[in-house]
């Protein structure tokens, strides 16, 4: 498992950024979590040089791995 910026050759700090939707109750003056979907991968992008990766390019093996440590699919 690996991922490399193609721009500058970072392979140890990357951003991924993703999307969560949450659905909300208003109950007796609170707020409860009624339902949460999974995150969703939106971007990944270097954290040295901002330079983007494309996710859809890495490994299957990669992919996988991100996918779980983020809890998203």
């Amino acid at each position: 498992m690996s991922m490399t910026c193609p721009t500058c050759g970072n392979t140890r700090l990357f951003l991924v950024k993703t999307a969560q939707m949450h659905v909300i109750e208003m109950k007796d003056g609170r707020v409860d979590v009624s339902e949460e979907s999974r995150p969703t991968v939106f971007e990944v992008l270097c954290d040295q040089c901002d330079a983007e990766l494309s996710f859809d390019d890495l490994d299957e093996g990669t992919r996988r791995e991100v996918l779980l440590a983020l809890g998203a699919h």
